[in-house]
């Protein structure tokens, strides 16, 4: 009796994908599986082809199924298109009403008001994976001294959360 479909589970251990990474795959809009008349997802030769076919292009270009979605979000979304074009064509300039010696000033104050506005735990804590939104979340990245950089504008230097400038270390064997 030849095979029709495969049930998540089947066509998890088929393809290597986990139940759980199919699911997300379906939520992002890459692969969708139809039902059967109980609800249960139902992988044939086409969703098989689709998902072997997802992995080969994520190995080849080394990119993750978040960017496959995002630029599917992007060729379904004109209004992100263009403010991304937009975006990517637009050169740094101070607006018109801040004189260039203030403008470093006023981009800390813009950025401080945005945060602000952005729970402190979602600051340093990167979204869920089966949450996908289309873009990257914000990450605190420490530098090479296990701290994180800041601006410090009053001394118009860097200067880590410690206090210690990054690559000012106490031990610089400990740090290779």
């Amino acid at each position: 009796m030849a095979m029709s479909t495969l049930t998540i589970q089947e066509a998890a251990e088929t393809t290597g994908w986990s139940p759980r990474m199919l699911r997300y795959i379906e939520q992002v809009g890459l692969v969708a599986a139809p039902r059967s008349a109980g609800g249960y997802r139902l992988y044939g030769p086409a969703e098989l082809q689709r998902l072997r076919t997802l992995r080969e292009l994520l190995q080849q270009f080394d990119i993750g199924l978040t960017d496959v979605g995002f630029a599917l979000r992007l060729r379904r979304d004109e209004e992100l298109r263009a403010a991304l074009d937009e975006w990517f064509q637009a050169r740094p300039a101070p607006p018109a009403d801040v004189p260039a010696d203030d403008w470093l000033r006023w981009e800390y104050d813009k950025h401080q008001k945005l945060l602000a506005e952005i729970p402190v735990a979602q600051r340093s804590r990167p979204a869920p994976v089966d949450a996908p939104t289309g873009a990257y979340p914000i990450v605190d990245i420490p530098d090479d001294t296990g701290t994180y950089p800041v601006v410090d504008i009053a001394d118009d230097d860097v200067r880590s959360r410690s206090g210690r400038r990054p690559g000012a270390h106490r031990n610089h064997e400990e740090n290779r």
